[in-house]
């Protein structure tokens, strides 16, 4: 270093500090959620995983108020709605084990459980691992219970047909907009002799009418099955395919998602297989052509500032990626909605 004033203040303010001392007020305070004892912090590879590392409440549901949470952390492992490759029933397992997600999102810049209170609270409890309708049935029970205790929600499946039954407790005062970034639309009708199928829980909510579809954008959307999905378009859902999405076209993109939702309240559903498999093969439908997941962040974070009251990631089948770079993007995801949920005023 050539300026050496510039090289002796450094020594004066540095020469002497632990990891844990950060001067700037507003690191600080991400610090101080952080470090104990000087320079000591949790190891990421010791201790009971949780979702982003939350705190574990798993008692919490037995509570009338939920430990008076902000923000519910929930594993809902069932994947008996799927059409073809199950294993996302592994998902919320393989997510709690990504280490290292948050504690701080640099672009928002906000560290999420300095903000609000924060727990893992388990997993959604279920009658019959073998009963799709029974499974549907407890889940809509128990966000019920979590709704009415004035909890938020956000979620780790499992399948997308879970969606359905939380939007039904989500929803239930007034009906949500919906912002579904995916690789399909999930707008088809029964098959089989069953409603709560993967492809399909997006008609389900706006029929059980607590979703609003003219406040819904679908952001993703490619592949064979697009003549699926005229629902979507029939009840006035905005559809953005992959092929629209490019580094140029996402503030276009951004904006009009803000439009559609306005400042209602919104629910965040976000599907891993929108993620090209190339990045992300860890998934039951693999669609090739699909976003990257900077793109994927760019979204999520030109949404700061909305009125987001729940949200979920879905579809994560760690079987079949044995990099483990599916349950990293997803869990990277997560955390991502969470900043969006709490509060976005920093202290910088």
């Amino acid at each position: 270093m050539t300026d050496q004033q510039h090289l002796k203040a450094l020594r004066e303010k540095y020469g002497n500090a632990a990891g844990g001392d950060i001067f700037d007020p507003h690191f600080r305070k991400v610090a101080e959620a952080q470090f104990t004892g000087g320079d000591k912090r949790k190891w990421p590879f010791a201790g009971i995983p949780t979702l982003l590392d939350a705190p574990a409440m798993p008692d919490a549901a037995a509570l009338d108020d939920f430990g008076g949470l902000d923000i519910a952390l929930v594993g809902v492992p069932m994947d008996l709605g799927v059409t073809n490759r199950n294993g996302s029933r592994f998902g919320p397992r393989s997510i709690r084990s990504v280490e290292r997600i948050g504690p701080y999102d640099h672009v928002l810049r906000v560290s999420p459980q300095t903000k609000a209170k924060v727990a893992d609270i388990g997993d959604v409890p279920m009658q019959s691992r073998y009963d799709l309708a029974r499974c549907h049935a407890d889940i809509e029970a128990f966000y019920h219970r979590l709704i009415g205790a004035g909890v938020r929600p956000l979620s780790v499946g499992g399948d997308h047909s879970i969606t359905s039954s939380i939007l039904k407790a989500v929803g239930a005062k007034e009906p949500v907009g919906l912002i579904h970034i995916d690789a399909h639309c999930d707008t088809a009708g029964p098959y089989e002799g069953t409603k709560f199928q993967h492809g399909g829980p997006f008609r389900l909510a706006v029929l059980d009418g607590v979703l609003d579809p003219k406040r819904t954008i679908q952001i993703g959307i490619r592949g064979p099955a697009e003549y699926l999905w005229e629902f979507s378009y029939e009840s006035g859902m905005t559809v953005v395919h992959a092929e629209e999405v490019s580094e140029n076209s996402l503030p276009r993109i951004i904006e009009k998602a803000r439009q559609i939702v306005g400042d209602g309240p919104t629910y965040i559903s976000f599907d891993i297989d929108s993620v090209d498999p190339g990045f992300a093969p860890g998934t039951g439908t693999p669609e090739v052509g699909g976003l990257q997941p900077r793109e994927v962040l760019q979204i999520l974070r030109g949404l700061s500032g909305l009125n987001i009251i729940g949200g979920d990631v879905v579809e994560v089948a760690p079987q079949y990626d044995p990099t483990s770079n599916t349950a990293q993007i997803a869990a990277q995801v997560l955390h991502t909605i969470l900043c969006l949920m709490v509060d976005q005023e920093t202290d910088a």
